[in-house]
C-alpha cells in the first residue's frame, strides 16, 4: 500500500504544528471546577470541533498518584489499558475563522505548580498564541432558575478596555487557574479568566447549565459560534431535576425564592435592549452555521 501523505497540520511533535494566531482555552479538574463545569466545557469543545491531540505532560512530574490514581480500562480490542492522570493538549483548525484554538484539559497538579505553569507558557509561546483563556467555576449564592453568571477578568489594560471587563479584585487562596493566569501575564501573553457561578446547593457534577454559560461567554469574547448540540436540553433537564428536589423541601424552596428575588432586583438592567441584541445576534450566528460533519 502506498504511503499516505502527512497531514500538514499534525506531526510527531507539537513544535511542527502550524496554527493561525491561536487562542489557548484551558480548564483543570479539581478545586477550580465546581460541578465540573469548566473541564466539561473544554471536553465539549474537543468533541464538537474534532480536536487533534498535540502532546501531553509527563504525569510523573506533577501528580501524586495516591491522590489522582491511574485507571484501568479495556479498549475496543479487549486489551487492558492503563490511563495516567495528566494534562492533554489538542489543536483545532477552525476553517471559517481567522484563528485556531489550542485546548488544554488537565487535572490540578499535586506539586511543582510553577514548573507546570511555565510548561503551559512554553506551549503558548511555541505556537505564538494571541490569547490565553482560562476557565473556572465556583460555588456561589445564585439560583438555579436564572442564567448562571460568568465573571470575566484580566490584568491586561488593553483587553480590559477592549472587552469591557474588570481587573481581578480577588484576594485569598488560589488554585492552578490563578497560578497559570499569573504566569501567563508575567510572560506578556494577553489573558482572560472566566468563572461561572454554580448554585452551592447543587454543586455536585455534572452541571450542564454552568458549562453552557461558559461556552456562551466564550462565543461572545471570541466572536465565533460553538455547536452546542444537546447541551441546552441537558441544562433544561438539569434545572427541572433541581426544581423537583426543591419542591420536596420547603426550606430549600424558600431559600431558592430568596435568591431569585435578590438576583432579579440586582440585575434588572440585564433586560436592556443591549442584552437582548446580544442574545439575538448569537441566535442568528448559530442558525447560519453549517451542520457539523459526521
Amino acid at each position: 500500500m502506498p504511503e499516505q501523505p502527512a497531514d500538514p497540520t499534525t506531526d510527531d511533535t507539537t513544535h511542527d504544528v502550524v496554527l493561525r494566531n491561536p487562542v489557548v482555552i484551558a480548564a483543570f479538574e479539581g478545586w477550580n471546577d465546581a460541578g465540573e463545569s469548566a473541564s466539561q466545557a473544554v471536553a465539549h469543545l474537543h468533541d464538537v470541533w474534532d480536536a487533534n491531540e498535540l502532546t501531553e505532560f509527563d504525569p510523573e512530574l506533577y501528580h501524586d498518584f495516591q491522590v489522582n490514581r491511574p485507571t484501568v480500562h479495556f479498549d475496543d480490542d479487549g486489551r487492558r489499558r492503563l490511563t495516567w492522570p495528566t494534562t492533554r493538549i489538542s489543536a483545532v483548525r477552525l476553517p471559517d475563522g481567522p484563528r485556531d484554538v489550542i485546548l488544554v484539559r488537565g487535572i490540578e497538579p499535586s506539586m511543582r505548580w510553577r514548573t507546570y505553569a511555565a510548561e503551559l507558557v512554553d506551549v503558548a509561546r511555541t505556537h505564538h498564541a494571541s490569547l490565553v483563556l482560562t476557565l473556572g467555576a465556583l460555588l456561589a449564592d445564585v439560583p438555579h432558575t436564572r442564567p448562571l453568571p460568568v465573571t470575566s477578568s484580566s490584568e491586561d489594560p488593553e483587553l480590559i478596555e477592549k472587552l469591557d471587563i474588570e481587573p481581578s479584585r480577588y484576594e485569598g487562596p488560589t488554585g492552578i487557574v490563578g497560578v497559570v493566569q499569573d504566569t501567563v501575564t508575567a510572560a506578556g501573553i494577553p489573558s482572560v479568566s472566566l468563572w461561572a457561578a454554580i448554585p452551592h446547593y447543587v454543586g455536585q457534577p455534572p452541571s450542564p447549565k454552568g458549562t453552557l454559560a461558559l461556552l456562551r461567554r466564550i462565543e461572545e469574547l471570541l466572536d465565533l459560534s460553538i455547536p452546542l448540540e444537546e447541551l441546552p436540553e441537558d441544562a433544561r433537564a438539569w434545572e427541572r431535576g433541581v426544581d423537583e428536589l426543591a419542591g420536596e423541601d420547603s426550606e430549600i424552596a424558600e431559600y431558592v425564592q430568596q435568591l431569585e428575588e435578590a438576583k432579579d432586583t440586582a440585575e434588572l438592567p440585564e433586560a436592556s435592549g443591549e442584552a437582548i441584541a446580544r442574545e439575538f445576534e448569537r441566535y442568528l450566528r448559530r442558525r447560519d452555521d453549517p451542520p457539523r460533519r459526521g
